[in-house]
């Protein structure tokens, strides 16, 4: 196994040594393969492991798209790095194909920076993990750093980031200490089912509802649940573990609504898809390792609860009414419309209540 100490520091943005290794999880995107690895070629991280998972059996045009997505790796990995492929023969899946990926990373190096082919980086995302992944490298409260916040662009601190019971994947880093407690199966969970400790974590009844849904699928190796990323936030939370999410967001998702989409196949979330922005350097630390309760419920209430396919019913049902009122009275739509009907009755509530 390789240790951390053997691998060479570059200089990244002039800014810090960039040392952790970075791992890239592709299938068969050769477009947004192409824009991530431009964006690697910025920083250009010492050390480069690459997963591609292999074509599905049922999809004859994937054969020749995963081939291109992993011939982009050929020909844009140009810069002095270690370059360590792993390309799958069979498709394992979004559940088993990420989950091995990261494993067979954690087999040779402590600490990693993990992006999909359609998470797109901000440079300075990769300093950024790179200072907290040592900072934090013994400190076994905080299990994953995120490169999304899901605030929707509202800053909560004056801090560089702050802590969180959330762990978002899209563009994150962590270590093989934090790693080896992930369980596809989340074997621990028949024991906590039946306590109130998913109640001490999640408050509103819904999410409560949803993750416990989840659990049970994951731990039934239920074919309804094809991920890995719900049973790394159960692992997450068995150990206590906090997220560090940035106060700006330094990584985009480019794959919603892509054709080749497996999850983010819907329309583009506005929290996933806001433009990646600068990290301002030195970084600003938090006082102490306590969670961001503020947050945590904005992150809940904005981006989880309508997220959840229950919740999108009935939002949808709600909506459909109110849409149809406001599209038969224009006037309550368009500002200036608005502003003279409610300039009109503010006169007309005035002259009737005015003494002649």
């Amino acid at each position: 196994m390789a240790s951390f100490s053997s691998i060479r520091p570059v200089r990244t943005m002039g800014l810090l040594p960039m040392r952790a290794p970075v791992l890239l999880i592709i299938f068969n995107r050769a477009d947004t393969t192409s824009r991530v690895v431009e964006a690697l070629a910025q920083v250009k991280p010492p050390r480069l492991f690459v997963f591609g998972d292999g074509p599905r059996a049922d999809r004859p045009d994937d054969k020749a798209k995963c081939t291109a997505a992993r011939a982009v790796i050929k020909r844009l990995v140009t810069w002095d790095c270690e370059l360590v492929e792993y390309y799958s023969e069979a498709n394992l899946g979004c559940r088993r194909g990420p989950a091995t990926a990261i494993s067979w990373v954690f087999e040779q190096v402590d600490r990693a920076i993990i992006l999909e082919d359609d998470c797109l980086p901000h440079p300075t995302f990769f300093p950024f993990c790179d200072a907290l992944l040592e900072m934090y490298v013994d400190d076994t409260r905080v299990m994953h750093i995120a490169g999304q916040n899901l605030q929707g662009g509202t800053r909560r601190t004056s801090d560089s980031y702050f802590f969180s019971d959330y762990c978002i994947s899209w563009g994150w880093a962590t270590w093989k200490r934090a790693w080896q407690h992930h369980d596809l199966e989340v074997g621990k969970w028949p024991a906590l089912r039946e306590t109130s400790w998913l109640e001490g974590i999640l408050e509103h009844p819904d999410m409560i509802a949803f993750y416990r849904k989840v659990f049970d699928q994951a731990h039934s190796r239920s074919a309804n649940l094809n991920t890995w990323d719900y049973q790394w936030g159960f692992a997450c939370w068995s150990q206590k573990g906090l997220s560090i999410l940035p106060t700006v967001t330094l990584v985009s998702n480019i794959g919603f609504g892509h054709p080749d989409a497996t999850h983010t196949t819907s329309a583009p979330s506005p929290a996933a898809t806001t433009n990646a922005e600068e990290m301002v350097f030195p970084l600003r630390h938090p006082p102490c390792v306590r969670r961001n309760q503020e947050a945590d419920r904005n992150i809940v209430m904005k981006a989880l609860l309508p997220s959840l396919p229950k919740r999108r019913g009935h939002i949808d049902k709600v909506l459909a009414p109110v849409r149809s009122f406001l599209n038969d009275r224009p006037s309550l739509t368009d500002p200036t419309l608005l502003r003279q009907k409610v300039s009109r009755s503010v006169r007309t509530i005035f002259r009737r209540h005015t003494p002649s």
